[in-house]
């Protein structure tokens, strides 16, 4: 797939993110407007993009440390940062960001999973040796 597509269809899975949670949670709200739901997931993206990484390079040893806990609020933070940022997009309370970041997690990994298979290491490594199998 093309960057330029790839970039629209990973704004748009974050647009469809956002949209769940807000659905599923009250305490998230979008204002009432598609361009708000629109600039908070291009703020996301932008976030989860360039900030995201920087964030998990330098949490890496407590990372370590939680068994990959640490990530998650690396995840909760770059959420809570959108909010910060995007005016009519606002989350209510601490819970409703932990359900909201587990939420746009889901979607986001789902969208991913179903839009850019990958196949399997494994399978790919059994089937290649396989006699009746492989390439």
């Amino acid at each position: 797939m093309p960057f330029p597509l790839r970039l629209l269809v990973a704004w748009a899975v974050d647009a469809a993110a956002l949209a769940v949670a807000a659905w599923i949670f009250s305490g998230i709200s979008v204002g009432g407007s598609a361009g708000t739901l629109i600039l908070a997931a291009l703020v996301y993206g932008i976030l989860a993009t360039f900030v995201k990484p920087v964030l998990k390079l330098l949490t890496f040893p407590l990372m370590l440390l939680t068994l990959g806990v640490a990530w998650f609020f690396v995840a909760m933070f770059i959420l809570w940062l959108t909010d910060a940022i995007v005016g009519g997009f606002r989350i209510g309370g601490f819970w409703t960001l932990v359900g909201g970041t587990i939420v746009v997690w889901l979607v986001g990994a789902a969208a991913d999973r179903w839009l850019f298979p990958k196949e399997r290491t494994f399978k790919r490594m059994i089937r290649a040796s396989s006699r009746f199998g492989g390439a």
